[in-house]
């Protein structure tokens, strides 16, 4: 079953084993702010003995260049970091890691913490930890003793509610996407089922658009399309800004890691090391899968029919506590149920549905830490015959001239009788899983003949041209996503490249080509020069039209049209929609294929009469409007159109902007202010030395006072890169810092 991977919060866990029960919470009181636990001596005398072997190098960005002499030295010391430049971010994505959001928001998140607990429970990680080989076992020690060391060297900080951490937490967040696959799972479906568990006849069926792309660019550039022969790679996330600081870390032991860390974790999840990079985008295959149950109650049991037989559903209860609005501590209580699939997570016609998905948390923790430390094509290949990647693709170069691809990694063998795109049969046992395809069996590509790979969060035959992988020869449960209006940008500026650099390469990432509005502008002037000569709307829009009709089609800051026509594309989409929705067409294809004259018509009046009414007129430039600014540390921005910000050109990735900025928050200002898209963006060049540019959002301090919190603002806006400072020599040259941890 295809369900989107992206829930509203970008605090994203990932997809674990199933819980055994809950104890009883009794209520207590609030865990607001409070002081960290003190240390035993030993555990003190450890940390300050590790602090002693790391080093971390603030460059003049703020960039921390983390050197230890073990692999488990340089994780103390990027965790430390990691919480001196936002401890609130890593914390807050462990309190949702392990279900304890409502704990600190309150009430409202117990169906968040609901459904991280259907697959999380300390007692499951703990005993997985206990489990682990010895060298992660020092990894996961090592992230703990980093993080409860940062917190004895800063009683200041009072942490929201984890006063310590336990090294089986890196367990329950072990894979870095933006939206991890527990969070396919709806929250509004968990609430109506077991807020009150529903009649077995109550059906609920959502499919949902995301208003905003959630994803990823990433491209690869084989040596003979590059001016130095070298290979390139374009690492472009597109996520939430601030979900990811940019971090280097270095051991002893062949660890050289650079790129970006999700807050909390202890590797780089997108990045490259002196020999190999790597990009992951969102996408991937189907992994995912609901089963229809066929459940009966009997003297209050519950039992579901599998095959000819009947099997007990089993019965975990379930503590949810949560913070009051006067600051006490109450808790609710559920029983939770699950079949063989999976835990039930709502009801479609009277059957119960269950939620199949990947459950190896070791084996992802040991894949996304590995893969950082290959230097060559046999080695990261040996680390993707892990498939424990299950929520996206993978975009790979070398230094050795190699570029790769990999569609998903985690791909479970299906029967092609079934149509796994809907739920399926559960009572059936031919819909059962049979094991997970090789990596052969999936679609890959290596070294092309186009010398070009890219992925846009698209499907992945375009990927490279004619050398693209073909579709006939895949199941359709391989790919999930359809065709996008980036990939088709992407395939234009990459088709006949030609002695790409790091510079141009990053000119191609940022190619101003708005391309989902090539069919829609010829419509719209069809439609207007259509009109009869006494439509009021002839005189009403001729201005309008006739910038659009002369518009080249690319966005500019100093771009009337770029503007006009982003407001005509947003009223449309706010308009159509609930019928794309109902109709479960992407919303800009709907748009695009489904509107009539008026209907496209109109919503050109509608966004001239607004932007007439936020400024004065309709004719305002689109940097005047679409702004970047960063005025507070908080997860959850504000913004104000009283106060200093940036202007922006690239435009929201849903008009083809392969450099993407978006708006996801509820609008309150009459600009638009990004809030998701180019976040972390780096372009490297693997030769004997690994040459490197980069750019963050904002920069990489949460903390507004710090001379790295807006630092790199200007730049982004610009779409300039700084250069990566990798090797040590240059990271001395401009130097900010260097210190152990605790000093």
């Amino acid at each position: 079953m295809i369900l989107s991977r992206f829930a509203a919060i970008t605090l994203a866990g990932t997809v674990f084993a199933v819980a055994a029960p809950f104890p009883a919470l009794a209520e207590q009181p609030a865990p607001a702010s409070v002081a960290a636990t003190a240390p035993s001596a030993a555990e003190l005398a450890r940390w300050q003995k590790t602090a002693k072997e790391v080093t971390i190098m603030r460059d003049k960005w703020g960039i921390p260049h983390v050197f230890g002499k073990t692999d488990a030295d340089a994780v103390f010391g990027m965790l430390y970091a990691q919480a001196e430049d936002d401890f609130n971010r890593v914390e807050l994505n462990y309190i949702n890691a392990m279900g304890r959001l409502a704990e600190v928001e309150g009430e409202k998140e117990v169906w968040r913490d609901l459904r991280m607990k259907l697959y999380i429970t300390p007692s499951d990680m703990q005993a997985k930890y206990a489990a682990s080989p010895a060298w992660l076992k020092d990894l996961m020690n090592a992230f703990a003793d980093g993080l409860n060391f940062y917190l004895h060297t800063h009683p200041d900080v009072k942490p929201k509610l984890l006063t310590r951490f336990e090294p089986w937490m890196a367990l329950s967040f072990s894979e870095g996407s933006i939206g991890g696959d527990i969070e396919s799972i709806e929250l509004k479906d968990l609430e109506a089922f077991y807020g009150k568990l529903p009649k077995l006849a109550l059906a609920d069926n959502r499919n949902l658009h995301d208003a905003e792309p959630r994803g990823s660019n990433g491209f690869a550039i084989a040596p003979k399309l590059s001016a130095s022969g070298h290979p390139l790679l374009l690492i472009n996330p597109h996520t939430s800004f601030y979900f990811r600081p940019e971090i280097h870390m270095v051991s002893e032991e062949g660890l050289n890691a650079y790129g970006a860390v999700t807050w909390g974790q202890f590797f780089i999840y997108q990045g490259f090391n002196d020999k190999a990079g790597w990009m992951h985008t969102s996408g991937g295959g189907d992994v995912i899968d609901e089963y229809l149950e066929t459940v009966v109650e009997r003297k209050g049991k519950f039992f579901y029919k599998y095959g000819g037989e009947e099997r007990a559903l089993r019965a975990v209860p379930v503590s949810l506590p949560y913070k009051k609005a006067d600051g006490s501590m109450g808790s609710r209580s559920v029983t939770a149920y699950f079949s063989h699939h999976g835990p039930i997570v709502r009801s479609d016609n009277g059957k119960w549905v269950a939620v199949k998905m990947m459950d190896e948390p070791v084996k992802a923790l040991t894949q996304s830490y590995s893969r950082t430390k290959a230097k060559n094509y046999a080695a990261f290949y040996k680390a993707m015959e892990l498939r424990t990647n299950s929520s996206n693709n993978t975009v790979y170069a070398d230094a050795d001239g190699n570029i790769a691809y990999f569609h998903g990694n985690f791909i479970p063998k299906r029967d092609p009788r079934f149509d796994w795109s809907k739920p399926v049969d559960g009572s059936n046992p031919a819909t059962e899983w049979q094991g997970l395809h090789a990596i052969p069996e999936t679609i890959t590509l290596f070294n092309p003949a186009s010398g070009y790979i890219s992925n846009t969060n698209n499907w992945p035959f375009s990927a490279s041209g004619a050398n693209s992988p073909k579709r006939e020869d895949y199941a359709d449960y391989m790919w999930s996503l359809p065709e996008n209006a980036r990939g088709v940008h992407a395939e234009r500026v990459l088709k006949d490249a030609k002695a790409l650099t790091l510079e141009s390469l990053i000119a191609s990432a940022y190619d101003s080509y708005l391309t989902a509005f090539e069919p829609l502008l010829p419509q719209l002037v069809k439609d207007f020069d259509a009109l009869p000569a006494g439509d009021a709307r002839k005189g009403a829009l001729a201005g309008q039209v006739a910038s659009l009709r002369g518009w080249d089609l690319r966005f500019a800051a100093n771009s009337v049209p770029t503007a006009l026509a982003v407001y005509w594309g947003q009223e449309m989409v706010a308009a159509h929609a609930p019928r794309a929705r109902a109709a479960n067409i992407p919303t800009v294809d709907f748009i695009t294929t489904k509107l009539n004259a008026d209907e496209r018509l109109e919503a050109l009046h509608r966004a001239s009469a607004k932007l007439t009414k936020d400024f004065g007129t309709w004719k305002t430039p689109w940097g005047e409007i679409n702004r970047f600014q960063r005025i507070s540390g908080d997860v959850q921005q504000e913004y104000d159109d009283s106060k200093p910000s940036w202007p922006v050109a690239f435009t929201s990735a849903n008009w083809g902007s392969l450099a993407s900025f978006g708006m996801v928050a509820k609008q309150k200002t009459k600009r638009i202010y990004g809030d998701r898209g180019n976040s972390f963006v780096a372009a490297v060049e693997f030769g004997p030395k690994v040459k490197a540019k980069s750019i963050l959002a904002g920069g990489q301090s949460s903390d507004p006072a710090s001379k790295h919190f807006a630092d790199q603002a200007e730049m982004y806006s610009r779409g300039e890169f700084k250069d990566v400072l990798f090797y040590k020599e240059d990271i001395q040259k401009q130097l900010e810092r260097s210190y152990h941890p605790g000093q």
